[in-house]
């Protein structure tokens, strides 16, 4: 419990320091249609921050053990982001996320708290595309064979709906093993993420 509290202190800390840069003012001539579409030029282009949410689509991948009953966890997740847009083009995106992760059998069940930190790229006005790494705090719910960190690669596209709402579609490929290194067995966890998000 106290390795979650202070990854939330830990990530609300780092999203305060960038919400104290300047954000542009409004023209009092301007509608307020005409100013939420105006980007700054140049530089940082400002903060926005957000939810998303939706549902996860999850397996593992066991190395070397055969005859194993494997089958697909389907569940959910939801999360908080923040958008820095580093120019017209480029944005870092860190996030705060729960997700529940895995396969389908109760003991493979894998709910995280993540921390993804996604550089995205503007493809086009509405398709944006994003990767890089993610690192996840598992939440037990009783003493298990699990590591209690996971780390990943994440890359998804996104979709702009309108000026405020997305869709997207997230894959996470894992990189370390989910079990102990004394338990014997090692399989990593994959997980296609499919969902909306709001911005404010």
């Amino acid at each position: 419990m106290k390795s979650t509290l202070l990854f939330l202190f830990l990530f609300t800390l780092s999203l305060s320091g960038f919400s104290q840069e300047d954000q542009p003012k409004a023209d009092p001539n301007q509608s307020t249609d005409e100013y939420q579409e105006q980007e700054p030029v140049g530089g940082m282009q400002g903060i926005k921050f957000g939810v998303r949410g939706g549902m996860t689509i999850s397996n593992l991948d066991f190395d070397g053990v055969p005859n194993v009953t494997n089958k697909h966890r389907n569940s959910m997740y939801i999360g908080f982001l923040a958008h820095l847009g580093l120019s017209r083009t480029v944005a870092l995106i860190p996030e705060l996320q729960f997700s529940a992760e895995g396969a389908n059998k109760e003991e493979l069940h894998l709910d995280y708290i993540q921390l993804p930190v996604m550089l995205q790229f503007r493809i086009s006005e509405k398709i944006k595309f994003g990767l890089g790494p993610q690192v996840g705090l598992n939440i037990p719910k009783v003493d298990d064979n699990l590591q209690d960190l996971a780390f990943s690669g994440v890359a998804g596209l996104e979709y702009k709906i309108n000026y405020v709402m997305f869709a997207d579609l997230r894959y996470n490929y894992g990189l370390t093993n989910i079990f102990d290194t004394d338990y014997g067995v090692s399989a990593k966890n994959r997980t296609l993420q499919i969902g909306i998000g709001y911005k404010f």
